[in-house]
């Protein structure tokens, strides 16, 4: 009890309206109720978070621990080691025969942020963000905290869940500021080849636009090459990371390539925000594109790969429709209206009764999450088998 009579738990009851606006990861919860039930001895399979079975390559580990053995532990600049930099640069070019200027690419604790620099730079209160549903839902969330606002545009199987240049159009308003896609996609593991990109980044600049894409899961692709934005719109801001492809998703570590014009206000909000992105990571980040690691996330990529094309059998033999498959990421979205109309109860009641986790749909936004489910095919192959065998039994027996 306080001096004037108010409890603490009575002064936190004043939560600021945008926090009340900022829904939580329903997924949390059920990795939360996953995780109580392995502590009581169930054996769970976790087909819900959005993490690699992998842990992060030797290569990579080794350079940050000799980084941390010299005594390389202090601050880097705000926007990261600029031999990193020029390293991101330079594979641009090399991976995706991009030129970039190293000035550009500024490095963030993880992609979020990132994210949370260019909400606060770019977006006045009041402002919207285009963005697909379904989509991952933090981006949303980031325009809220800036007193902006994240626009959901219901999209289709038609159009992969993807924008469209006509969606682009017949939903911009005077206060649109920003249009925000993902490639690949996050639940639905879309991609968007060159000309999709070309065409909604002419539809953005139109409008007097921005457009950003985020790339996040670029090189974990499964049938054409990756590609980036930046090979037809030198204008577009990208997200990436080091936290899927590169398996550092604990080390917190992504970059953005922006404007130069932008780079200043950039760095002052990195300095205020956060100062400087992890040391440690950064000095892994090095190793990231030596020939030695690029190998191992292959030998991966190829991993993932036998895993989706299981689960592309798998999971329509169990009356699951996939209505748009995967070409990237590591979730294959599925269409459960079969069997549920309530995406999350039938989550909850899967994982008490076989101990299998998996992602509600409404997790992504508004427009048909009850009915839709997300699998991460992030444990390994056998898990999974032994996971579909569960789901079969269990929906027997409904």
């Amino acid at each position: 009890m306080s001096h004037d009579g108010v409890t603490m738990s009575q002064h936190n009851t004043h939560n600021t309206h945008r926090s009340d606006d900022i829904q939580p990861f329903h997924v949390m919860a059920i990795l939360a109720e996953a995780q109580a039930l392995q502590a009581q001895g169930v054996d769970v399979i976790h087909l819900e978070v959005g993490e690699p079975d992998f842990p992060t390559p030797e290569p990579m580990i080794e350079a940050a621990v000799s980084a941390l053995r010299a005594g390389k532990t202090g601050y880097t600049p705000a926007l990261g080691m600029p031999v990193l930099r020029e390293k991101i640069a330079d594979y641009y070019w090399q991976r995706f025969a991009v030129r970039i200027d190293p000035r550009r690419v500024i490095l963030t604790p993880g992609a979020s942020g990132a994210l949370l620099l260019l909400s606060a730079a770019r977006l006045q209160p009041g402002q919207r963000m285009l963005l697909a549903d379904p989509g991952y839902p933090c981006n949303r969330h980031f325009a809220r905290l800036f007193e902006a606002h994240g626009q959901l545009i219901t999209t289709t199987a038609a159009s992969r869940f993807q924008l469209t240049p006509e969606l682009i159009a017949q939903h911009w308003q005077s206060n649109t500021r920003v249009a925000l896609v993902a490639s690949p996609a996050n639940p639905t593991g879309a991609v968007l080849d060159l000309p999709h990109l070309r065409a909604l980044a002419d539809a953005v600049r139109v409008q007097g636009g921005e457009f950003w894409v985020d790339e996040i899961y670029q090189g974990l692709n499964y049938n054409k090459a990756p590609q980036t934005v930046l090979a037809v719109a030198d204008d577009a801001v990208v997200l990436n990371s080091f936290s899927k492809y590169f398996g550092m998703t604990g080390w917190r570590l992504g970059w953005s390539v922006v404007p130069l014009a932008w780079v200043p206000t950039l760095e002052k909000l990195a300095q205020n925000m956060f100062l400087a992105p992890p040391t440690p990571a950064q000095h892994a980040a090095l190793a990231a594109f030596d020939a030695e690691s690029l190998a191992i996330m292959e030998t991966r990529r190829h991993i993932l790969s036998e895993r989706r094309d299981y689960l592309l059998t798998a999971l329509p033999e169990l009356g699951f429709e996939v209505p748009v498959v995967p070409d990237g990421a590591f979730y294959v979205y599925v269409d459960a209206s079969r069997y549920t109309d309530d995406s999350l109860l039938f989550c909850q009641q899967l994982l008490a009764d076989t101990g299998v986790a998996i992602t509600p749909g409404i997790d992504f936004g508004d427009h048909a999450g009850h009915h839709h489910l997300r699998f991460a095919f992030t444990t390994p192959l056998p898990r999974l088998q032994q996971a579909m065998a569960r789901i079969q039994e269990w929906l027997a027996q409904r």
